[in-house]
């Protein structure tokens, strides 16, 4: 007679199981403590019309809230929303650590016939800043390359001007004068509009004397006794 075979079924032991829910809470745990963990260190750079502080209020970092409900994107698209921000970059590290690195749209000059402060990209505001003024109207595509000029220029020489006005003269239809701060005046044209970045080491040469800087065509200075 024919023995019967018996199956032998495997017992999961009770110790497997324990371990295996303890492995599930405390993934469970460790994914909630990172998702909680707070920012708690901000950093901003490149901020030039902000301060710090309110970089950080534009990101909606200010109550230094969880990093990984803030995720690096998110922070970036709150930033670029401003109008005078151009791009934010975030960089975040250890999790814990946030970097900010923002490009600002900033104000160039005031126009005068429009009534409105025009920033790097263009666009115009009505927000006012302690920008040079543009006294006069500039034909459409002339206008549109001084922009781009002003916005290539450094923007410590921009805030050296005082004072724009569209001067074209027979030869020069893309002529402008620049009144300084300091008093002097420049001759400038769009395609050397580059010169005016030499402003300061230009300008000690002439043992602080007041005069009218050429930079148009040649480079010399007339002295005003």
């Amino acid at each position: 007679m024919a023995r019967k075979r018996t199956k032998k079924k495997r017992k999961i032991k009770g110790k497997s199981i324990i371990i295996l829910m303890l492995i599930i809470v405390l993934i469970g745990f460790i994914i909630s403590y990172m998702y909680n963990l707070k920012i708690s260190v901000i950093t901003v750079k490149g901020n030039t019309l902000y301060s710090e502080w309110e970089i950080i209020k534009l990101a909606g970092l200010e109550d230094y809230p969880s990093s990984m409900q803030n995720l690096s994107g998110l922070i970036e698209n709150r930033l670029e929303k401003n109008p005078f921000i151009k791009k934010a970059t975030v960089d975040k590290r250890f999790i814990t650590e946030v970097n900010i690195t923002v490009e600002e749209n900033l104000p160039l000059f005031y126009y005068v016939p429009n009534q409105k402060t025009v920033l790097e990209n263009g666009e115009e505001t009505d927000s006012n800043f302690s920008v040079p003024t543009l006294v006069n109207y500039v034909p459409n595509k002339i206008y549109e390359d001084f922009v781009a000029d002003m916005a290539e220029t450094d923007y410590e020489v921009v805030k050296r001007i005082s004072e724009i006005k569209y001067d074209p003269n027979a030869v020069d239809e893309e002529r402008f004068l620049l009144t300084m701060n300091d008093g002097n005046y420049v001759y400038l044209t769009l395609s050397r509009f580059d010169k005016i970045n030499q402003y300061v080491d230009i300008i000690k040469e002439f043992n602080n004397k007041k005069g009218i800087l050429y930079l148009d065509s040649g480079e010399y200075f007339q002295v005003i006794e």
